[in-house]
């Protein structure tokens, strides 16, 4: 079975680029999703993870079942490993998105997530207006990334973690493009 070609683009960033997903990735991106720090950061990461959730996510990217577009943070041209984290896209109303990113805890505090957050922004491949981004409130690294990203605090709610199984307090953030 082929992979469907994609309409995103890639984009290019100093030390990786940001390039689709694709059926090889699904190794990597399910051992490092796997991880119970990734999943805990993130809304819909089960922990443990459950087997073929990974190849799931792959095929609906692929063959854009889901409003969301999703790019690998892909190190390969920099020999760095082929999947560093991920990037997320939801499409919303009126020309707007949410973005979401992971990176594989080997690759943290090595300004990986910061890179790929300003790449995206830069490209703004959607051509959105504004980008909406939330973090729990106990990651301020996260929050860190968006706000030197050019992210605005718009104010406090919360959101369901899967791995978690419980509601946690997030900060939310606004880009808005001139």
């Amino acid at each position: 079975m082929y992979d469907t070609i994609s309409c995103q683009p890639v984009i290019p960033a100093d030390r990786f680029v940001l390039r689709p997903v694709r059926k090889s990735d699904a190794g990597a991106m399910a051992l490092y999703a796997g991880d119970e720090r990734v999943a805990r950061s993130t809304r819909s990461i089960p922990h443990p993870l459950p087997d073929g959730v990974t190849e799931g996510f792959i095929q609906r990217a692929l063959d854009g079942s889901q409003p969301q577009d999703a790019w690998v943070i892909d190190g390969a041209l920099t020999e760095q490993q082929e999947v560093l984290g991920v990037v997320t896209l939801t499409r919303l109303d009126r020309g707007q998105s949410e973005m979401s990113y992971w990176v594989a805890p080997a690759f943290w505090n090595a300004g990986i997530a910061s890179e790929a957050v300003r790449a995206m922004i830069s490209a703004n491949p959607l051509k959105n207006s504004e980008i909406f981004a939330e973090v729990f409130q106990d990651n301020p690294a996260s929050a860190r990334v968006l706000t030197n990203a050019g992210f605005e605090y718009i104010g406090d709610a919360e959101s369901h973690c899967v791995a978690r199984a419980a509601n946690v307090p997030t900060w939310t953030y606004m880009h808005k493009f001139a």
